[in-house]
């Protein structure tokens, strides 16, 4: 289901290891979540477009509740601490509709965990990423989470430690900033998702079939250039 040609030119990109994360390291073994239940219904359509959701895990844990969740390695500090981390790759159909549901099984393995927590390290996210939309555009997690890594790795995330501390910060600014260690990255490819009080919460990345970034829609671009943004530091 995925263009190999489109992989590989991705392939060529700069990987840097680990890029995000603050500091990690992989847990020997991962406690096997429940069996994820589907949310919605199974959806098998066409895919036009991807998706990568980025989640600021400052934003993310500053609540306090998921800090103290046992399988979330995101927030209770056991396997290192975070910044940007992926939320999941999602593929995208025509009009606004999404393929979702294809299969919940073959789950993941203890493999896909540890090779997968730096990046994801919430082991019932892996999951449920992989069955509502990896197994819309890969046969096994493996697959799905492979091309999620090449993505992944591809990008340099701008430092929003260090942006959360300049005066008058707007959602312009991060997409500069993006863009300035992304060079050829587009404006129009990144999209973000605030809070209610205007924290970032997301990057929206927007990809086309070909795997190239793409303008995002409306929804996905989000809040434009001049909207103030606070970025929580958390840490």
């Amino acid at each position: 289901m995925i263009r190999t040609a489109a992989l590989l030119a991705v392939l060529a990109l700069p990987a840097p290891a680990l890029a995000q994360a603050y500091q990690c390291r992989a847990p020997q073994s991962v406690e096997e979540p429940r069996p994820v239940q589907p949310d919605g219904p199974r959806s098998v359509m066409p895919i036009t477009g991807y998706t990568l959701a980025v989640s600021w895990s400052p934003e993310f844990c500053r609540g306090g509740k998921a800090a103290k969740d046992p399988g979330n390695y995101q927030c209770n500090g056991q396997i290192g601490r975070f910044g940007f981390v992926l939320h999941g790759l999602w593929p995208e159909g025509a009009n606004g509709r999404y393929p979702q549901w294809c299969a919940v099984t073959p789950r993941p393995t203890q493999q896909d965990y540890r090779a997968n927590m730096c990046m994801t390290p919430v082991p019932w996210l892996i999951e449920h990423e992989w069955a509502k939309h990896g197994s819309c555009m890969a046969k096994t997690p493996e697959g799905y989470f492979k091309v999620s890594r090449i993505l992944w790795n591809s990008l340099k995330l701008p430092d929003a430690d260090q942006l959360s501390r300049q005066d008058y910060l707007t959602a312009g600014d991060l997409r500069r900033a993006f863009m300035a260690r992304n060079p050829g990255w587009p404006q129009s490819a990144v999209g973000l998702v605030l809070s209610n009080g205007g924290w970032l919460r997301e990057l929206r990345l927007c990809y086309g079939r070909n795997f190239k970034p793409r303008a995002c829609s409306k929804r996905a671009f989000g809040p434009k250039n001049d909207v103030p943004l606070k970025i929580w530091r958390g840490l």
